[in-house]
């Protein structure tokens, strides 16, 4: 038997209210998508411009044009109404500011050390750069070759001076400390693609010129001797001795896929937290992204006190991970504000100088390598330094990590004299 249709619903009929409720359902998903989408939109637009400008102005505005256009045609397009299209849009715009206000434009609260010396002064160099540096004088009768120290990092001064410092002192150098460009109680740079490994070779180079040594002794840790190095392969001839503790990589290219070893593979689960819940900041990763797309424009949004103070809270929950025990405190860290765009840009330059190792295999340049037999590093970045350089010798320190001093003092400065007391 064949079903009669109601007389009042056609098959015309049934097709018109199924196409308008699939015009509703287009109209409400288009509002939708651009009341969601205009954000990251926004977002997108603002990370492309940053690549191209480090105005802060002009990256800016381009994520609000950007939002803006985007949710007003999408919901235009579904509502068909431009006053309440105008309302919806103005609405969007202004929840997605206040979120952000409170969030990615938040500063980052941490409070920065207090350093615990001050300079002897500053030099002014030819480079451009401004240094702090503290000099202690030789006792008695001075060497004729004075020790310059290289702190590690990059960008991660000591105190200065320390009881090395005036140990060394103590038997007739004169010592030479200075945080490096970026980094402690130096000046910061407008633009941190300055930083450069050849800025602070030259740096280096210069501060020998201005304390008026024709040879020095490079005493250098970690990302210092790396420096030493770089420095030596550049300038032989001014270098009389090379003291290189737990030192980085040599080249860092010839690592690029390779495991150096890394502080962060050691941290206990509560030091992790700690990192994590840190790391964690909106305004922190948001700088992260600014960082890849155009670190100039990431320095004008987190500047260096802000983001210096955060690397040292950053470096003081890590600290006890450099050593043999890192679920034990190190004791006090150095309250020397850190510099993180120095450390940054230093670091990602680092794979694209040139191979000083050729050079190094030419320089009859005595040097003593010192690495702790449970530093995080690999072991073969201390022996690469033992083979390329002719005059080196290797020397493990049982029961210490990456940093030696702090954990075997007695070893390491008797190793240290015991070199000293060998140079010619």
């Amino acid at each position: 038997m064949t079903q009669q249709l109601s007389p009042h619903v056609t098959p015309t009929t049934t097709t018109r209210r199924g196409r308008r409720v699939l015009r509703r359902v287009v109209r409400t998903l288009l509002v939708l998508l651009g009341v969601l989408a205009a954000p990251p939109v926004g977002a997108a637009a603002l990370w492309a411009t940053a690549m191209a400008t480090p105005e802060p102005t002009l990256f800016t505005a381009a994520g609000l044009v950007a939002m803006t256009v985007t949710c007003a045609l999408l919901v235009y397009a579904g509502l068909r109404r431009p006053r309440v299209t105008a309302a919806v849009t103005v609405a969007v715009v202004a929840v997605t500011a206040a979120l952000a206000s409170v969030t990615v434009l938040l500063p980052m609260d941490e409070t920065p050390p207090t350093p615990q010396s001050q300079p002897t002064g500053y030099w002014t160099l030819p480079t451009g750069s401004r240094l702090a540096y503290t000099h202690t004088p030789a006792e008695g009768a001075a060497a004729t070759t004075p020790i310059i120290v290289l702190h590690g990092g990059p960008g991660t001064p000591g105190d200065g001076p320390d009881d090395v410092d005036r140990l060394l002192a103590g038997q007739g150098y004169d010592v030479y400390t200075y945080d490096q460009l970026g980094a402690g109680r130096s000046d910061r740079l407008d633009d941190p693609t300055g930083y450069t490994v050849a800025r602070q070779v030259a740096d280096l180079e210069a501060v020998r010129a201005t304390i008026g040594a024709d040879r020095v002794v490079l005493m250098g840790a970690s990302w210092g001797a790396t420096l030493a190095a770089e420095y030596t392969a550049e300038h032989p001839e001014h270098v009389a001795g090379l003291l290189l503790t737990s030192p980085g990589v040599l080249w860092a290219p010839a690592w690029a896929d390779r495991e150096e070893g890394d502080i962060w593979d050691r941290l206990t689960p509560e030091q992790e937290r700690r990192i994590d819940d840190l790391e964690a900041s909106p305004r922190l990763l948001a700088w992260a992204l600014l960082m890849e797309a155009n670190p100039r424009a990431a320095h004008a949004v987190v500047g260096d006190a802000e983001i210096d103070a955060v690397f040292a809270e950053l470096l003081t929950i890590a600290a006890p991970a450099a050593t043999c025990h890192p679920d034990q405190p190190t004791g006090e860290t150095p309250q020397s504000v850190p510099g993180f765009y120095a450390n940054q840009l230093t670091s990602a330059d680092q794979l694209t100088v040139p191979d000083p190792r050729p050079a190094l295999r030419d320089v009859d340049v005595p040097a003593l390598v010192l690495r702790g037999a449970c530093d995080y590093k690999d072991p073969a970045i201390a022996r690469e330094y033992d083979e390329v350089l002719p005059n080196a010798t290797l020397v493990e320190v049982p029961g210490a990590g990456h940093l030696i001093d702090a954990e075997q003092p007695d070893a390491y400065r008797r190793a240290v004299l015991e070199f000293l007391d060998g140079l010619p």
